[in-house]
């Protein structure tokens, strides 16, 4: 089974651009199904494991997919889709895999989903999604572990959203599209994936606005037409290199990516003791000291992310102080500490709150990552520790990035792949 090999203690400096988000990529090729004929083409698209899923989804459906891994190019189309069940095998590796559903309900009136990870309806991450289709006027039943869905016409609705949910956001808005009537989504998540979504789906000749505020309104029409569209770069793979840069020390500028999408993230690295300049589409990050320590609560956007609280955590454990981490959003997103101890990191953990006492050096070990994030906080870790590390279970870190090692390798990180 692969693995990294890191050798910390070097740092960081040159540029590098970013891949298209993958928490766009994934809903906008989701979205292809919508179009009535032509081809959907997406570019700057990174060979991810999860966009390689999301492919081989769209292929079982019956779509014509063509991913072009060397210009990063993706096309798309869904003219001869005659399936409309995403099978168990498929969507139990990613939980994106879900968001076909709205696609598939609102151009063909069924849609026959695996429960992504097993999950039921109720009070986990898929309830919003299906009360919003059933808001909309479709009809839900289980079925071995599936979600069905039918509808001979959506009709739009006002959806209240108990809690901002990203996916469940971007699944209305693909079922609303072609709805009679106009939807309001009340209480959406704001995200600029969310934003960048709309605005493909408004090239492809719907009628959305509000998208990246708490409600967004969307108008039915009767068809949408394919689209060439460039996705926004991903700001969760730009954070990564500039806490990188900030773990191991130097400097980097990271292209392709908006300041504005990063504004309190980069607020929180001033914070550490960054030099943080930036311009319309790239940010430079520069440090010559141990960082400070900062406390840090998560929250949906435009609060400080989730998926980055693993890859600052890993920062803070070199900090010359005392930091508190509050993770408001998932329950077991702490799974990494374990591992972060093992190199060294002093790190008690009380419910939801992780408070982290900064010690000078971390010491090369072994580790294991358990998720793409927490894959990528601890070789950041390894970056800055001092000596030889392991990184074990690598393919979790595969799902949301390009070849991480080689991107690190290019800035100057001593890391390499091994089999």
């Amino acid at each position: 089974m692969d693995y990294f090999e890191i050798y910390g203690g070097y740092s960081l400096s040159g540029e590098i651009s970013v891949y298209a988000a993958k928490n766009a990529v994934l809903p906008m090729m989701a979205s292809a199904i919508l179009s009535e004929n032509g081809t959907t083409v997406l570019r700057n698209i990174p060979d991810i494991a999860d966009v390689r899923t999301m492919a081989d989804v769209l292929r079982k459906l019956g779509a014509d997919v063509d991913f072009d891994k060397e210009k990063h190019i993706i096309s798309i189309n869904a003219e001869n889709i005659r399936n409309f069940e995403a099978p168990y095998e498929l969507v139990s590796k990613m939980r994106a895999s879900f968001l076909v559903m709205g696609s598939l309900l609102a151009k063909f009136g069924m849609a026959r989903v695996s429960q992504p990870g097993g999950c039921a309806i109720g009070a986990r991450p898929i309830d919003q999604h299906i009360k919003g289709f059933l808001q909309l006027g479709a009809k839900i039943e289980e079925e071995h572990g599936y979600t069905v869905a039918r509808a001979k016409k959506l009709c739009g609705n006002i959806i209240y959203f108990d809690r901002p949910t990203h996916t469940g956001t971007e699944n209305i808005m693909m079922s609303a599209v072609l709805a009679e009537g106009t939807t309001r989504i009340i209480n959406a998540a704001q995200d600029p994936e969310i934003s960048d979504l709309a605005e493909m789906l408004n090239r492809m000749g719907a009628k959305i606005s509000g998208a990246g505020t708490s409600t967004i309104t969307i108008e039915g029409v009767n068809s949408l037409s394919s689209v060439d569209y460039t996705p926004i770069g991903d700001r969760l793979e730009a954070s990564t290199y500039l806490f990188a840069a900030i773990s191991a020390g130097g400097e980097i500028i990271v292209r392709n990516v908006s300041p504005k999408h990063l504004e309190f993230v980069l607020s929180k690295m001033s914070d550490m003791g960054a030099k943080i300049e930036m311009g319309k589409n790239w940010v430079k990050a520069s440090i010559s000291e141990r960082p400070k320590p900062v406390d840090i609560i998560t929250d949906p956007y435009p609060g400080f992310p989730t998926d980055l609280q693993p890859i600052i955590m890993a920062v803070l454990c070199k900090a010359d102080g005392t930091s508190v981490v509050w993770e408001r959003i998932f329950e077991n997103r702490f799974i990494h500490i374990m591992e972060l101890r093992r190199l060294g990191a002093n790190i008690t953990i009380s419910g939801d709150k992780a408070t982290i006492v900064g010690v000078k050096n971390l010491e090369g070990a072994e580790i294991m990552a358990s998720d793409i994030r927490a894959g990528a906080g601890l070789t950041i870790a390894a970056l800055g520790a001092r000596g030889k590390s392991l990184v074990q279970r690598i393919y979790h870190i595969d799902r949301g990035y390009q070849k991480l090692e080689e991107r690190l390798s290019s800035l100057g990180a001593r890391i390499s792949r091994k089999y």
